[in-house]
Formats: C-alpha cells, sequence, structure tokens
C-alpha cells in the first residue's frame, strides 16, 4: 500500500481564513471573556493559530475525545480519555474542533458540555463536511457550527493537526491522503 497525498488546502490560504474567523470572533465576544475547549489531538494546530489572532481575553482547556481510532472512518462509538480540568459554569465557552464530519461526537460532546452550565456554548472548526451528516439521536440535538474554515467534500484528508494512524498531522496545509495499491 501506498500513501499519496495531494494539497487541498495551501497554508497561507488556512492562515488568512484563520485570521477572518478569529476578527469575527472578537466582535462576537466584545467585551467578554472566551474560554476555548480544544478538542485533542486534531485541533491543536488549529487552536493555537486561532488563539494568536483573538484580541479578546482567552482561557483554554484540553479534552480529548475520538470516535476514529486509526481508521478512515468513525467507529460511531466515542470515547472521552482526557475530560476538562476548568469549570464551564457561567463562561462564553467555544469548542475548537478540526473537522466535523457525521457529527456525532460533536453533538455527543456538545449535549454534555451544554449539562455543566456554561452561559454560551458554540462551536468552531476548521473543516466541514456537511454532506456527511446523520441524523443524531433523540436525546442530542443537531450540531450547529458557529464559525466555519472551509466547507470541504467527503474526502479523507490530512495535515494542520488532521491524522491517519497519527502521522501527517504536522504537514503546514490540508491534503487528501488516497491510499494506493501497489
Amino acid at each position: 500500500m501506498k500513501e499519496e497525498i495531494n494539497v487541498l488546502i495551501k497554508e497561507d490560504e488556512i492562515v488568512a481564513r484563520v485570521k477572518e474567523l478569529a476578527e469575527q470572533i472578537n466582535r462576537d465576544y466584545e467585551g467578554k471573556t472566551l474560554h476555548l475547549i480544544c478538542i485533542l489531538k486534531g485541533s491543536v494546530f488549529f487552536t493555537c493559530e486561532l488563539a494568536k489572532y483573538i484580541t479578546v481575553p482567552v482561557t483554554i482547556d484540553f479534552m480529548s475525545v475520538s470516535s476514529y481510532g486509526n481508521g478512515m472512518t468513525s467507529s460511531g462509538s466515542i470515547t472521552i480519555s482526557q475530560d476538562l480540568i476548568m469549570s464551564l459554569e457561567n463562561r462564553e465557552v467555544l469548542i475548537i474542533e478540526d473537522i466535523v464530519d457525521s457529527g456525532r461526537t460533536l453533538s455527543y460532546l456538545a449535549h454534555m458540555l451544554e449539562k455543566r452550565g456554561p452561559k454560551s456554548l458554540r462551536i468552531c472548526t476548521l473543516l466541514d463536511k456537511p454532506a456527511c451528516r446523520v441524523k443524531p439521536a433523540c436525546r442530542v440535538s443537531e450540531v450547529d457550527v458557529a464559525y466555519t474554515g472551509f466547507e470541504i467534500d467527503d474526502l479523507f484528508v490530512v495535515g494542520f493537526g488532521l491524522d491517519y494512524a497519527q502521522k501527517y498531522r504536522n504537514l503546514p496545509y490540508i491534503g487528501e491522503l488516497k491510499i494506493k495499491e501497489d
């Protein structure tokens, strides 16, 4: 098997869009302190880049949530391997995600975090695949993404934090991964 990566979104395009998102977030949270929740590991690169351009006061916490394992498709089973350290009570909360596919993981996560009493809870994602959404379970609401970097087709992508079996996170661009037989 040979792995091939074709550039989909260049580094300068990512940085320009991140700056635009930060400007919108700055306007929306003017006069407030914003609490960022970085979803590990994939959104670390995006969270750090975004935080550089946010001018309102920011606190950051981390949560590790997964439904992929080492595969190229979601397992449908959601695992929380690291929970938040800080309380969300009465905070303006922004979940930072690398990519929204089916929406199952993020829907589950948002539902769980809403129970912790934040003043507001919104979602920001670098990549969104709206064509991949599935109808959530009745007790969980649909994913409502407030800030989206780029909408993409149903492709398997790596780079800028996104991985395949823990590889390729360090690429400065987003590329489509294709696996070819030798």
